[in-house]
């Protein structure tokens, strides 16, 4: 579950994906400079991988969302917008994986 998660979070973050062959596994490749197989993802665990999702939601949010739909994220998306040292990463990272499938969905209606 997580792998398909941390791919979702990959893939709005625009890292380069190729299906592929990696030492002719059939594994799915990740670069962003360096390879990763999906596996070795780790937005669901290190802060460095996943502040930079953060900042892009953030960004997102200040530029393209309108005074209204702030507030809805705002207030939806509380562990989020208010990072906190008492938020655990996963239950902003569980945030990250709803706020990118919304905003998933919303781009295909």
């Amino acid at each position: 579950m997580k792998k398909e998660k941390n791919k979702l979070i990959a893939e709005f973050m625009e890292v380069k994906f190729d299906k592929g062959t990696f030492y002719n596994m059939g594994y799915d490749i990740f670069s962003n400079g360096n390879l990763y197989r999906s596996h070795e993802l780790k937005y669901h665990e290190s802060w460095d991988w996943l502040m930079p999702v953060i900042k892009k939601i953030d960004a997102y949010a200040n530029e393209e969302m309108s005074f209204n739909e702030f507030n809805d994220y705002r207030d939806k998306y509380v562990f989020i917008h208010d990072l906190s040292v008492h938020n655990d990463i996963k239950d902003i990272y569980n945030q990250v994986v709803e706020f990118i499938k919304e905003n998933n969905d919303g781009e295909r209606q």
